[in-house]
């Protein structure tokens, strides 16, 4: 039998030993290495003497990560992320510092999947460059949906990874992995946006050079606050004509309140763009190569900007003197700071969401995309260096830190829900220990087990198998079914996660299948959109027979009928659209109403007692019992406030939910054979209808924020569109060569806007609108809108 080499067996051995020290006891591990001692040969012996160091460190990490871990269940609140990220395992710790996981988010046509697209090409993700709308037959990447390459708008989040090389100062290069993330601009699929800043450590906010802060990067940056997710801005469209970078930098202080300071500045701009200065190490960066491949620095900066970028440092140092205190003292004592102090206490005023650093360039030119890659890695998180929270349910819910650490039990919350060919595909982000393929996790919601069939990264509509995800990943996985925020954990905890903000739908319509044989698949589509999306809302009406979808906009609502064309070949009737109007009560009226039905053979009977008003805000209705001496039992109470839900969720006077209404049940009666909790639940329904009537109640109507872009010669007819709706102008903004107007406007005005606002601008006008507030219709719509709904209830009746 041949023996085998020296050099086969040292492989062998350091490979083994590497692959499972950490499974064995230290003196079996010693007691290995002995016994191959013969076989090695010196330079071996160091590889051998630093996997017992590792595991030495492993070990001692181990322990202390749990310590951590207990030291956050008994006080959250007195464990710093410091004390967090200094017990990390050596081996963990570097890990995570070289992850990151960022979305890209903006206003609608900012250039968001233009730019992932340039940054999956410069990490090697992909081979060429291809862009939006398809023109090339191809599409970006991350538009894999047919829909979204044809319109050129992203419709749904899109998750991706790649690894980013940076240089530091000496030019060694180091490895970064990146999560990624791509979302849609347009309002409409806000909830991509909000499942996505959800389970994200930091987000790339991207401005356009020519319009600034617009109405959705308002939308976007109050996301972020929502979720605390630091930032980075980048300024793109450079080479537009009207690009202004520093229009955007000051808007991004005044309209968001946001302190921002440029980081960069441009070397010519519009056609004449050709690279920035980088005003920390205020090197001149250009891109060279067919498609800007390779970043080439110069120490010289160009004589016309030099005088720019040395304003432009001051003011960053100023700026950042505001925000940080090691840099306030040093401003203070008139010293200058390095560019190693400038680099940390950038990173540290974002990560403390003070401060966002702004970056420039233009994608669609290929230009200047890689520093702001550069800028991800200095400023934006890694996992260990984010807060995150879960709620204890077995100590009262309460708070506890998650530690990202591999060794702990598994923490991980389910963001999104998608349908594949192979089922379900679950979105998971890992917060801690380790997601293994086979393994059981417990859904925190229902305590259901289920078993993790395959576990997957995505990179677009593509899938890459792996057997285990770490702490501070994130992944998809098959096999589970689950709800969108679902909590999951390896059953050794109690924790759930708090989920993400779902707005309200405002526009609804109905719709059928065209013909009855696709009611099979009709009814499949509507539950997969329905599972997907939460925004996404359908609803049977009894009375009318139909089936009702509600969501964010006509747009919303017209992708998921189209959808259902292509993906499950159903063709769809749809009706008018319909706003969702609510209805409250005018002012407080108390009653006292008695149920009686005792006619022989069980009866009913029941007295309830009490008041309604407002409750002072358009928001929530609440239910109280005041009972005293207990006139009233309490399975009882609970079947008047069942009956109190029942009767908000169809209002009196044109059957749309009921907001701002307060019931107080105070006193009460009941009979000792005929009440029951259905005679107590009819009561509390027929006080409710008849106090609402007396109380001078109302019809609400949403009023839409919205923001019109045109060309300055069209400002006129602009505005006489929007005062044939009845909108509420509330500003004007006027630019060299287009203006943008903010005004309140009823949604059930703004149906067809979008058609008149092309006829009366040549094509060239946009508009977005967001949902505002809820405000009382107007006395004449009101009456009409009662008229027509007391008119359906007796054609109804008739039949």
């Amino acid at each position: 039998m041949r023996s085998p080499s020296l050099a086969r067996l040292q492989s062998r051995a350091v490979s083994g030993l590497t692959r499972s020290a950490r499974f064995q006891p230290q003196t079996l591990l010693r007691q290995r290495c002995a016994s191959t001692a013969a076989l090695r040969s010196a330079a071996v012996a160091p590889a051998y003497q630093s996997k017992l160091g590792q595991w030495d460190q492993r070990r001692n990490a181990s322990a202390a990560a749990s310590a951590v871990l207990e030291a956050a269940k008994a006080n959250p609140d007195g464990l710093s992320q410091a004390a967090i990220i200094d017990n990390l395992d050596p081996v963990e710790a570097a890990r995570l510092d070289k992850c990151r996981n960022i979305g890209i988010a903006a206003h609608i046509d900012s250039g968001k999947t233009t730019c992932t697209e340039r940054v999956l090409f410069y990490t090697g993700r992909i081979k060429a460059i291809h862009e939006v709308r398809g023109r090339d037959s191809v599409g970006a990447k991350m538009d894999s949906m047919d829909l979204e390459r044809e319109k050129g708008i992203t419709i749904q989040s899109a998750a991706t990874f790649c690894d980013w090389v940076k240089k530091d100062k000496e030019g060694v290069n180091h490895k970064y992995h990146l999560n990624l993330i791509d979302t849609p601009g347009h309002i409409d699929f806000t909830i991509e946006v909000e499942r996505a800043l959800r389970v994200l450590d930091g987000a790339v906010m991207i401005l356009c050079a020519v319009s600034g802060v617009q109405s959705q990067t308002i939308t976007v940056d109050r996301q972020m606050r929502r979720y605390n997710v630091p930032r980075i801005s980048f300024v793109n469209k450079m080479d537009r004509m009207g690009a202004n970078p520093f229009k955007a930098v000051d808007q991004i202080n005044t309209k968001l309140k946001m302190p921002a300071a440029a980081v960069q500045v441009p070397i010519g701009t519009e056609d004449e763009f050709e690279g920035v200065v980088d005003l920390i190490r205020m090197k001149a960066l250009y891109n060279v190569g067919s498609s800007g491949e390779e970043i080439m620095e110069k120490d010289e900066i160009p004589e016309k900007v030099k005088a720019l970028a040395e304003e432009r440092r001051s003011m960053l140092i100023e700026t950042l003197a505001d925000v940080d205190d090691e840099i306030a003292e040093m401003f203070l004592d008139e010293v200058t700071p390095s560019e190693d102090q400038i680099r940390a206490a950038i990173r540290r005023s974002t990560i403390g969401l003070k401060f966002t650093p702004v970056f420039m360039g233009s994608a669609l030119a290929n230009k200047s995309v890689q520093p702001m890659l550069d800028g991800v890695i200095d400023f934006l998180p890694n996992p260990s260096e984010v807060e995150n929270l879960a709620l204890d349910q077995k100590r009262d819910e309460a708070s506890v830190k998650l530690v990202p650490y591999n060794s702990l039990p598994f923490v991980g919350l389910a963001f999104k829900l998608e349908e594949s060919n192979f089922g379900q595909l679950t979105y998971i982000r890992v917060y801690q220990g380790t997601l293994r393929k086979g393994s059981n996790v417990f859904n925190a919601r229902n305590n259901k087990k289920v078993k993790v069939p395959r576990i997957v990264r995505m990179h677009s509509n593509e899938m890459e198998e792996v057997s285990e995800i770490g702490a501070g990943e994130i992944c998809a996985v098959f096999g589970i079914e689950c709800a969108s925020g679902d909590t999951f954990t390896d059953g050794q905890l109690g924790y759930s996660m708090s989920s993400m903000f779902v707005p309200e739908p405002v526009i609804s319509l109905s719709i059928k299948p065209k013909q009855s044989k696709d009611a099979a698949n009709f009814s499949k589509a509507m539950a997969r959109f329905q599972r997907e999306d939460p925004t996404f809302r359908v609803t049977y009406d009894s009375e009318s027979d139909q089936t009702i979808i509600s969501g964010m906009g006509e747009l919303h609502l017209d992708i998921y009928v189209e959808r259902m064309r292509r993906e499950y070949r159903v063709d769809c009737e749809t009706g008018q659209p319909q706003v969702a109007y609510r209805e409250t009560i005018g002012h407080r009226v108390e009653f006292d109403h008695l149920l009686k039905k005792q006619s022989g053979g069980p009866g009913e009977y029941a007295r309830v007692m009490g008041w309604m008003e407002p409750t002072g805000a358009l928001e929530e209705n609440k239910f109280e019992q005041q009972v005293v001496g207990g006139s009233i039992s309490e399975k009882f109470l609970y079947a008047c406030e069942k009956g109190f839900n029942l009767s908000c969720d169809k209002g009196p006077l044109i059957g749309h939910k009921v907001l701002g209404t307060r019931m107080v049940i105070n006193d009460g009666a009941t009979h000792m054979t005929d009440s029951s909790e259905m005679s107590f639940k009819n009561a509390t329904q027929q006080a409710f209808r008849k106090a609402f009537a007396e109380s001078q109640p109302s019809v609400l109507e949403p009023l839409m924020k919205t923001v019109v872009t045109a060309p300055t010669e069209f400002q006129g007819d602009v505005i006489g569109l929007l005062n044939k709706r009845g909108a509420t102008i509330n500003d004007t903004e006027t630019g060299v060569d287009e203006f943008t107007i903010y005004a309140d406007c009823s949604l059930n005005g703004m149906f067809g806007f979008s058609t008149n606002l092309r006829a009366a601008t040549q094509g060239k006008g946009e508009y977005t609108m967001e949902f505002s507030h809820y405000e009382k219709a107007p006395p004449q719509m009101q009456k009409e809108l009662i008229a027509k709904y007391l008119k359906a209830q007796a054609d109804r009746h008739k039949k």
